[in-house]
């Protein structure tokens, strides 16, 4: 069964029982890449390994000094 497949009867099995429809297929690949990464960054920091991108950013400018 494809993922089409099962995403058409998933979609009537919902419409049956009156409950909300689950999400297209791919609808949430990104945020779930994102959170991934986010994951993977925050176990290297856990480890003692530097932060690299949307972490190490956040924090630079959390601690920024104005001026």
């Amino acid at each position: 069964m494809s993922i089409t497949q099962q995403y058409l009867l998933d979609t009537y099995r919902a419409r049956q029982h009156g409950d909300p429809t689950p999400p297209a297929p791919g609808a949430h690949d990104w945020q779930a890449m994102r959170e991934l990464c986010d994951y993977r960054r925050s176990r290297a920091v856990l480890a003692g390994r530097p932060a690299r991108g949307r972490i190490r950013a956040a924090l630079a400018r959390l601690f920024r000094r104005p001026g």
